[in-house]
């Protein structure tokens, strides 16, 4: 249950550019899932890293690298 409680957070994380520019100031997982904690998701560190390995790249760079989008091919391979 908390595995998705992580999931629904990166959900979330996309849809609110506030809480996005918050994230991207931390690099400390900890501080992560105090922030996650405080929006009402529940998990751990070692979830939050279960979630984090099954997401693509394009989606990781989108939450925390500012100013790199994910990149899709108009026509797929």
């Amino acid at each position: 249950m908390s595995q998705l409680h992580a999931a629904e957070f990166f959900k979330s994380i996309r849809k609110d550019q506030a809480l996005k520019t918050r994230l991207q100031a931390t690099s400390d997982p900890k501080a992560f899932v105090k922030i996650a904690n405080d929006r009402g998701y529940v998990f751990t560190e070692s979830e939050l890293e279960n979630v984090l390995e099954r997401l693509p790249e394009s989606e990781l760079a989108a939450i925390f690298n500012p100013g790199i989008g994910g990149r899709e091919r108009l026509i797929p391979r």
